[in-house]
């Protein structure tokens, strides 16, 4: 997807940089000779290592789907004992080697605490470069209700994933509209099931991943890499006029999430930058799953510096 310009647009060319554990290795240099094989037209060069110095040396843009996987009985604690020396790891290499105005996106889980130990590891990129993958639960949202509504997803827009990409996430309605022939439409005119709004579309959209691994044996990923794609897209190139998407942010105290976690927001993007959406009206319901699912972050937090310590 990179190397067809979908992620950074069809006019920018791309070096990439490939890098996998050294088990991985001969893998890692059959992906870079198909990537070779396909003579992508944007696609300048290829670089497959197991170095991670050499991996971030002059990146623009780091993509970060490395971490330990959660087995079955394993704690959360237990693997966030292992990702976080990696994520401290690989954000010293960001830190020394990386392009200064380098964007990065943490998509390996716990992607919003991995991203928190990246961002206090690598000081001098800064705050608002560090992000995490939260637009894969904002999609899922989106597919749901175009779905259940029986419109196209294209037509669907303005959902919010709030907080932690968890089971504790808090997809929001309240702000989605669908385009129809008599213009904008607010998703909760069109349908008025309160049960299905409030109960099975926040259950579906918290336990897809989990469907999915229980349908294929695998996680995510075309969905996945295709929500990542679009992250980065409309991070480097823009969101739409009237339209937002969810990031995975450093939070700012907007809305009353606490400061110092990654949290995910409504945010527009321009010029290379995103900003919050201030301003939505919050119910009830809502405030409530916001800040458990805020919660659920400090919590992540205090377990990941006991892991440093």
């Amino acid at each position: 997807m990179i190397a067809r310009g979908i992620m950074l647009g069809p006019d920018q060319p791309v070096i990439l940089h490939l890098l996998d554990i050294a088990l991985a290795a001969e893998a890692l240099h059959g992906v870079k000779m198909e990537l070779l094989d396909a003579a992508f037209p944007l696609l300048k060069e290829v670089h497959a290592t197991t170095d991670v110095t050499e991996a971030c040396k002059d990146v623009n843009v780091a993509i970060m789907l490395g971490g330990f996987p959660r087995k079955e009985g394993m704690e959360r604690k237990d693997m966030m004992s292992k990702n976080v020396p990696i994520y401290k790891e690989q954000a010293s290499a960001l830190e020394e080697h990386a392009a200064s105005d380098c964007k990065v996106l943490v998509v390996a889980n716990p992607a919003n605490t991995n991203a928190l130990i990246l961002k206090e590891f690598a000081p001098s990129i800064p705050e608002k470069n560090i992000t995490c993958l939260t637009r894969l639960d904002h999609n899922r949202a989106l597919s749901q209700i175009a779905e259940r509504l029986k419109v196209y997803v294209a037509d669907v827009k303005n959902v919010i994933i709030w907080g932690n990409h968890s089971s504790t996430q808090y997809p929001d309605i309240n702000h989605a509209t669908v385009t129809t022939p008599n213009g904008e439409r607010p998703v909760k005119e069109l349908d008025t099931d309160d049960h299905w709004l409030k109960n099975e579309f926040i259950n579906t959209v918290q336990q897809r991943g989990v469907a999915i691994i229980k349908a294929r044996k695998a996680s995510s990923a075309l969905s996945a890499a295709s929500a990542a794609c679009d992250h980065m897209r409309d991070w480097v190139l823009g969101t739409p006029k009237g339209t937002w998407v969810s990031m995975g942010v450093y939070s700012d105290g907007s809305y009353g999430i606490p400061k110092d976690i990654i949290y995910s927001f409504p945010v527009k993007c321009e010029k290379g930058k995103w900003s919050i959406v201030k301003g939505l009206k919050i119910d009830e319901f809502s405030r409530a799953k916001m800040d458990a699912t805020a919660k659920d972050l400090i919590d992540e937090k205090e377990v990941a510096h006991s892991c440093l310590n």
